[in-house]
């Protein structure tokens, strides 16, 4: 489905961003698995990826770092001549109530989430147009619908990703190119192992579902709006969340 195609994933060295970085390999994709501190787990992402038949690589570089992430940018269309799928999953969780919130959590999570997310958008974008086709997939988050305490800063990140995705639609959309949202609730990740039992519970009660989500069930949906099967779809944000954003 996806055969020919040059996918950049951010964030790709564990968690959702991973099993997105598979998926999309499982399709045919050809993957740069980006990652900032994980190189082991980056390098072995790659090793799975090309285990499974196609090209893929790993690329160091701290997307909230302007100058790096249009460099990147640069060098994966240099070294591969376009690219055809940008998926911004990279993210940063300092959480706090806001009270106790220092500016500096605040501002690491901006950059890193959202603004990140804007570095690697606009580098993309003009290879795109060139193209005149691209697909753009944003990972934002229930908590960026609903709000959660002691998320200001993520929460805020996330809700900026919302809106950051609807007006790239806007814009983009003229020559062909796609941007849409996907907001996972709760996924079993290392993010949420670290929870105490009681705040799992606590969460799981507010999943219709009854259970948290897999990093696959966000790669699925991720794989679908990358695809031809999703060309007509444009600046949506699609929630998967066991229900919780109902």
């Amino acid at each position: 489905m996806l055969k020919g195609k040059i996918a950049l994933v951010t964030g790709a060295a564990k968690g959702i961003g991973r099993a997105i970085a598979v998926a999309l390999a499982k399709e045919g994709a050809t993957v740069v698995v980006n990652y900032n501190g994980s190189k082991e787990k980056a390098e072995a992402v790659v090793e799975e990826i090309r285990g499974l038949g196609t090209e893929g690589c790993a690329y160091q570089c701290n997307v909230a770092d302007t100058d790096a992430a249009l460099a990147m940018i640069k060098e994966v269309i240099a070294q591969y001549g376009r690219l055809d799928i940008l998926v911004n999953n990279a993210g940063i969780t300092r959480d706090n109530l806001i009270m106790k919130m220092t500016e500096e959590d605040f501002d690491a999570v901006i950059s890193a989430n959202l603004k990140g997310c804007f570095n690697t958008i606009k580098g993309a974008s003009r290879q795109m147009l060139k193209q005149r086709s691209g697909r753009i997939i944003n990972i934002t988050s229930v908590s960026g619908i609903l709000g959660n305490a002691g998320q200001a800063n993520y929460a805020a990140s996330k809700a900026g990703i919302i809106g950051l995705t609807k007006t790239m639609a806007r814009e983009l959309a003229s020559r062909g190119i796609t941007v849409n949202g996907v907001a996972p609730g709760f996924v079993d990740t290392d993010m949420t192992q670290v929870l105490s039992e009681s705040v799992k519970e606590a969460a799981t009660a507010q999943i219709p579902l009854g259970r948290f989500g897999k990093p696959e069930d966000i790669a699925n949906m991720v794989t679908y709006l990358a695809s031809e099967k999703a060309a007509y779809i444009t600046g949506q944000i699609i929630s998967v969340d066991g229900g919780m954003a109902i």
